[in-house]
């Protein structure tokens, strides 16, 4: 089943990271201090966004930038999304 169109073009890297750590999901949940839902969520691309003090536990954790657990590929953006870039 194809994910929902949610038009943003944002990858989530949490599984590589974990798999390059040797970490499992419910490890950096119980660490970062979120449940395993929320980092669910995240780590399959459904999540509509992140607060920043989440993201920097995640960095403090998994020891990264937040760059190498978020990407941006335009390729997958949605419908419209050409209307939302450039000059507004």
């Amino acid at each position: 089943m194809p994910p929902e169109d949610d038009g943003h073009a944002i990858q989530v890297h949490l599984d590589r990271l974990l798999a390059a750590r040797s970490m499992t999901l419910a490890e950096l949940a119980a660490r970062v201090g979120v449940t395993n839902v929320n980092l669910s969520v995240l780590k399959n691309g459904r999540a509509k966004a992140i607060r920043f003090t989440t993201l920097t536990a995640i960095c403090r954790v998994l020891e990264c930038q937040p760059g190498d657990l978020l990407s941006y590929d335009d390729e997958e953006e949605g419908p419209g999304s050409e209307e939302r870039s450039g000059n507004e």
